[in-house]
């Protein structure tokens, strides 16, 4: 049920609706710090939801968003679950993304 879950939110996460977008993102960096290790599973599932197209927006309010779901999975999951997925990002995005994605890597 866990990947139900997290599949139907994920769609959330890139949502053309700017407003749902953010408030996805929002949502998704209040619940990192009680899932933790939870998200394991779901993990390569959510980065490029999180990461696509947030990480370049023009909207601020997303970009902001987006970091900071970036920075709580950083600070809450183990950060060797995180460096495939981080590397795999930073490879194929460009601008403002590939500089954030590579920065965390380093």
């Amino acid at each position: 049920i866990f990947f139900q879950i997290f599949d139907a939110f994920k769609s959330r996460l890139h949502d053309s609706n700017s407003k749902v977008n953010q408030v996805a993102l929002e949502t998704m960096h209040k619940m990192i710090p009680l899932l933790k290790d939870n998200l394991t599973p779901v993990i390569n599932m959510l980065i490029p939801a999180i990461v696509d197209n947030n990480l370049n927006s023009k909207n601020p309010g997303i970009y902001a968003a987006a970091t900071n779901v970036i920075q709580a999975l950083c600070q809450h999951l183990d950060n060797s679950l995180l460096l495939q997925p981080f590397c795999t990002k930073a490879q194929f995005l460009n601008g403002k993304a590939k500089q954030d994605m590579t920065e965390k890597l380093a």
